[in-house]
């Protein structure tokens, strides 16, 4: 009888296989636009993927208030600060505070690609499993909404398109996607574009 792989070790030997490949030059970021790289403050993302036949992954949509990316879906996620131990500590921090998502439910799975925003930080995306169906609880200072895409979805390229923009008197080009009224798109699509070439993902 074969034993059904489980969604943690399928990630897990996707994103190592894809890290031991050579991708740099197809990968999505802005440093290309960043006069200062080494000024750039450091942050950590939590890309949750749901453990479910259909895995999903957890976005919030930030309050219209908010002076950073006001409006847009993110990854819960923000700086790195003094007490974090590591990026890990401040993905899981930050979800925690955002969405109540308790880090015991986190299982991390690694480290995938840096992106560097014009906006002026160094991102590092947390790529983790966590159970379904968690009754997350938004922090309204923070996060306006949340909710739940399908991974598969949003990792396949053919549901995502490029535009070009004018951003700080430069053009640049970025990814857009729709899932239902979310506008999913800039560094979060960038995210996603490099994240689904580690990985491979759709198979």
């Amino acid at each position: 009888m074969t034993v059904p792989i489980s969604l943690r070790d399928r990630l897990e030997k996707a994103l190592v296989q894809g890290h031991e490949n050579d991708l740099a030059h197809e990968l999505y970021n802005e440093r290309d636009h960043i006069e200062d790289i080494a000024g750039l403050r450091d942050a950590a993302v939590l890309i949750a993927v749901t453990d479910r036949p259909d895995p999903g992954v957890i976005f919030v949509q930030r309050p219209n208030h908010m002076r950073n990316h006001p409006g847009q879906v993110a990854f819960p996620g923000g700086k790195i600060d003094p007490g974090d131990s590591d990026a890990v500590d401040a993905a899981l921090r930050e979800a925690h505070e955002e969405v109540a998502l308790e880090r015991v439910h986190v299982d991390i799975i690694g480290l995938t690609d840096s992106f560097q925003s014009g906006s002026g930080y160094n991102i590092q995306p947390v790529l983790g499993v966590i159970p379904p169906d968690l009754p997350f609880v938004a922090d309204p200072s923070e996060v306006e909404s949340w909710f739940e895409a399908p991974l598969e979805f949003i990792l396949d390229p053919k549901n995502r398109t490029i535009h070009e923009g004018t951003w700080n008197g430069r053009r640049r080009h970025y990814y857009e996607m729709f899932w239902g009224d979310y506008r999913i798109w800039g560094i979060t699509a960038g995210i996603l574009n490099n994240l689904g070439k580690r990985l491979g993902w759709p198979e």
